[in-house]
């Protein structure tokens, strides 16, 4: 981190969410992976130190930090448990941030604070069994029946969906007969107690598995009025400018993937011999280790640029894409060189470069896969050069 200037706030947070991680989640994360277990100790860990109020205003009981200082502390979550860091990044960069953008003041005070405290978890349903990268074909629907909403459909890959407290979810308001594409989706604020309301299919992840991720059936689901978020039909233009922050928290948990694997790369490179000395003296891995470090230093300073200027209020849509790019497919590289190093061993549940290898994909799809971030990238790259 030497390359980067830090204040004392931002140090300060990076060592605590760096000590955190290794002394309470590096031990127990290939259990919790193996178990599928999601931790409500972890919840309760992470609740005391402020982690899921961190990008929260003082008066919501949040940390009311800068994103710059999020990231840091995601980035060292995400070394320690990739799965603890989702949760995190979930919470803080969506339904946190959306309610904070667009809810009322009454909405703001009723769900903000508990979920700032970690009494709440956030959660955000867009995807759904036949939308995911065309997230505007959406087919949930929200009919008026007097004051309220009712809500019918299925909602696919909502991560920590079974433990959430309040779930923000995209469903159309417009007319099955008169469509309106992106204009006809707007934003509810559910919460696991409504009528209609069901948890259903849990996946079977690959990766990440100690962060549950399941489907969640509407079946009439009554909403009150109150829990519309902002306006009917501007849905879908709040959740793509929550994206933002979304993908540079896939960014954060890119670069700590990244990171974990280079840094159980060097340690395996340095233990392991073959013809009498430590493979770390062949040029061959050494190769290999310096195009990692390259690839994670590079991720941070794309991923730092597009935090800082969305800390001083610069639109950075295409800084974050590009972070978001470019850190999950280094994290992808890196996974894989060091699988590559460690041979062998790397198939074995016995290192954790096993589960660093099946935890990385998601990020290159989560909030948009490497194809869509090259759509918004080069779109928004002729709009500034007004072509």
């Amino acid at each position: 981190m030497s390359l980067i200037q830090l204040n004392e706030t931002q140090q300060e947070i990076q060592a605590m969410a760096r000590a955190y991680a290794q002394r309470e989640l590096v031990p127990l994360a290939g259990e919790r992976d193996q178990e599928s277990r999601f931790d409500r100790v972890m919840v309760t860990q992470m609740a005391e130190l402020g982690f899921f109020g961190m990008l929260t205003p003082e008066r919501f009981d949040g940390l009311d930090l800068d994103a710059q200082s999020y990231l840091l502390a995601l980035e060292e979550i995400a070394v320690g448990d990739a799965s603890a860091a989702v949760l995190l990044s979930v919470h803080n960069s969506l339904p946190t941030q959306m309610i904070l953008d667009f809810g009322t003041e009454a909405q703001q005070q009723r769900f903000l604070p508990p979920m700032a405290r970690g009494e709440w978890l956030g959660a955000f349903a867009l995807s759904e069994p036949e939308a995911g990268s065309d997230a505007a074909a959406l087919r949930c629907q929200a009919v008026r029946d007097g004051d309220d909403w009712l809500l019918s459909g299925t909602k696919a890959w909502v991560s920590h969906g079974n433990e959430a407290g309040v779930i923000l979810c995209m469903a159309r308001t417009d007319s099955p007969d008169d469509r309106q594409g992106s204009k006809g989706i707007s934003t509810f604020i559910l919460t696991p107690d409504l009528p209609g309301f069901h948890l259903a299919k849990k996946e079977n992840k690959m990766g990440l598995r100690a962060s549950p991720t399941l489907q969640i059936n509407l079946d009439n689901c009554r909403v009150p009025g109150d829990r519309l978020l902002g306006e009917a039909g501007q849905g879908f233009v709040y959740a793509m400018g929550s994206l933002d922050h979304g993908r540079l928290g896939i960014a954060a948990q890119a670069i700590g993937i990244a990171r974990a694997a280079l840094e159980a790369a060097v340690r395996y490179a340095g233990e392991r011999k073959q013809f009498n000395k430590p493979i770390a003296e062949f040029q061959a891995i050494q190769f290999k280790l310096a195009d990692m470090a390259t690839q994670v230093e590079a991720a941070r300073l794309l991923t730092i640029r597009a935090a800082r200027l969305k800390d001083a209020g610069v639109r950075s849509e295409m800084e974050a894409g590009m972070a978001k790019l470019f850190a999950s497919e280094a994290g992808r590289f890196c996974v894989e060189e060091s699988f590559r190093i460690h041979g062998g061993y790397g198939y074995s549940k016995e290192y954790e470069i096993e589960r660093l290898y099946r935890d990385a994909p998601l990020l290159l799809i989560g909030e948009g896969t490497s194809e869509i971030q090259r759509m918004v990238i080069g779109k928004t790259l002729l709009q500034r050069h007004k072509i």
